[in-house]
Parts: structure tokens; sequence; C-alpha cells
């Protein structure tokens, strides 16, 4: 059977993707990340954003309440605007890898890609298990395999008339709690069955990659079908990220944006920079795993939207032109 895109607006030849950002996010909610900032700035994170408080967000992205609501009709229009500029600077497609447990939005999807001629692909699954509903905490492996198998197959749980593409992003903790080890054992058993892709985000330790494309494998997943998220917060070793590429999931850098060091999601880490994620991406250059590297952002905060901070120019704090928050979804480094 010949290869096909699945877009929310029908199936389209892969010659017709165009450039590709393979793990973004178009409408989401992400307010159960809220971390608490130091009391000592309790002020800045009361006047929304402005030039006077962006560093801060910027700094402790996740202590902003409105910064993680990312479905609003603010933050909508914000990347409507940003996908029509990266369709303007040569963007294509965007595979959206909102799932289960974070408020997917398969309507404004359609909208997107009706208004700005950018394919979407949707992705089906379910992010970690403290984001799920008691209803889906029950569901069996056999539930679970049945619920991605008819997102892909006949249409969308929330949206009969929408067949997601590709299964994604599959989400886990460490260590993996039983629910996620469930709907990773159920991704795998139906990427086997009918071939589609399937992207992982795993958890900030070493050990997370490897253990999630074992499960995955055991139940049958092909390993060329899997992309493995986040590998530039997790596998800072490049001995271990060299080691993993070995493995032949596709190896993916989708933070390119990402550059303040204290990561509050797990302040062991400390966030590489835009070079160190080069750096790192030349390791596997030079080991000729070209084939296996894909690129992104992963925007998922409103700060992160080129358009909305933009209008900070009508401040006249900044000249016309230049935007005080790079990069946008359209960044030319990842072209």
């Amino acid at each position: 059977m010949s290869s096909i895109i699945r877009t929310v607006k029908g199936d389209m030849p892969p010659e017709t993707l165009g450039r590709t950002l393979t793990h973004e996010h178009l409408a989401m909610d992400f307010t159960h990340f809220y971390r608490k900032h130091p009391k000592s700035i309790d002020d800045e994170f009361n006047n929304g954003f402005d030039l006077e408080t962006i560093g801060y967000i910027r700094q402790y992205p996740y202590s902003s309440t409105s910064n993680l609501v990312f479905d609003d009709k603010h933050a909508k229009e914000y990347v409507l605007r940003d996908i029509k500029n990266y369709k303007k600077n040569g963007g294509g497609t965007i595979v959206e890898n909102t799932t289960e447990g974070l408020d997917r939005d398969i309507r404004f999807y359609e909208t997107v890609m009706r208004d700005t001629g950018v394919n979407i692909v949707a992705g089906t699954g379910f992010y970690i298990a403290d984001t799920q509903s008691m209803t889906h905490l029950h569901y069996t492996k056999e539930d679970l395999y049945n619920h991605m198998l008819t997102e892909l197959t006949e249409g969308c749980e929330d949206y009969q008339s929408v067949k997601t593409g590709f299964i994604g992003e599959i989400a886990s903790v460490w260590p993996i709690r039983d629910f996620e080890r469930k709907v990773i054992l159920a991704a795998g058993e139906v990427q086997a069955q009918i071939g589609c892709g399937v992207s992982f985000h795993p958890h900030h330790v070493t050990e997370a990659p490897f253990e999630i494309i074992r499960l995955y494998m055991e139940a049958g997943g092909k390993i060329d079908k899997a992309v493995m998220s986040h590998l530039d917060r997790t596998l800072l070793d490049p001995a271990k990220l060299l080691e993993f590429s070995e493995l032949g999931a596709y190896c993916q850098f989708d933070m390119f944006g990402t550059e303040v060091s204290y990561y509050q999601l797990d302040i062991d880490i400390d966030m590489p920079s835009d070079a160190q994620r080069l750096n790192m991406i030349c390791h596997l250059l030079q080991e000729d795993k070209a084939d296996r590297i894909l690129i992104s952002h992963d925007i998922h905060t409103k700060h992160r939207l080129v358009s909305k901070n933009c209008k900070m120019n009508l401040k006249k704090k900044v000249k016309k032109g230049q935007c005080p928050i790079l990069p946008c979804m359209c960044r030319k480094l990842i072209y």
C-alpha cells in the first residue's frame, strides 16, 4: 500500500508535506503543570505580558496561569498569525502532538488548515496518567488500543468527521506508571497493525527513552516508525545520545527557542541553549544519522508566540520589525 499523509482535511501524498514541524501544539491546556514562582516577584505575574514583565515570564513560564492556557481566544488568534507567517516563510506542514489529557481541539486544527494553507496532522493517544480522567485511567489495554485504532481509521472520539494521522504524543513519567505502560504497549500493537508513526514523550531521565522503546518493540511496534521527542533535555551525554540513535528510532530535538537554563519542570536539569542543541545534532551527523533527525519547537505557552509579543512594538520600546521573543514557529534555523 502506498504511503499517505492523513491531515485533518483528508489524505494527501507525502510529496505535499513541504517543510515540516514535527512536534508542535496549536491548542491545549497546560495548567496542570503550574509551578509557583519566587515570592519576591509576585507582582510581576499579575500584569500580563509587557516589556517590563516578559523577562520574568521567560524565566518562570510555568508560574503564569494565563501563559499556560493555550486554547483561549487570544492564544488561538496569535497561533493563526504565527502559522500564516510560517506559511509565508516556506512552511508546509505541522504535526500537532496534543493528546487526551491536554484538551485537544480538532475543530480549531481544521480552522488553521483552512485559513493558512498549512497541512495539519492530528495525533491520537494519551498524555501522562496525572492528566487523565478517571474514565481513561480505568481503561484496559484493549480499550486504549481500540480508542487509538478508531481515531486513526474511523474518526476522532470528539470529532467524528476527522481522522488522526499518527499516534502521539504518548507521554510517561518515571518510573513509568501502569496506565502509561499500557498506553505504550497499545500504541505498539496499533502501529504493528496499520503502520502509522508514533511519537513518544519521555520523562527527564536517561533511562526513559530506552525503556519506552523496549516496551513499544515488545508489543510489535516498528523501530523505524518511532519518534522519541525532547532528547535535547533528556539525553545530554553525547555517548548516550549515540547509543540511543543506534536503535533506529527518530531522534527529535524539539525545544528550539527554549533558552532558559533553569527548567521549572525539573530543576536538576540544565536546559541547553539552541547552540548546544545544534552541537548535539552535529554528533549524530558525524555518525551518518542525518536521516534519523527531526527538529521542532514544542510551542505550548503564549509567551513563545511571536504575534503576541510583537504587539509590544506599539509601545515604541523596540524598533519596528524587531521582536523581543525568538524564535517563532517559522524560525529559519529549522530549514
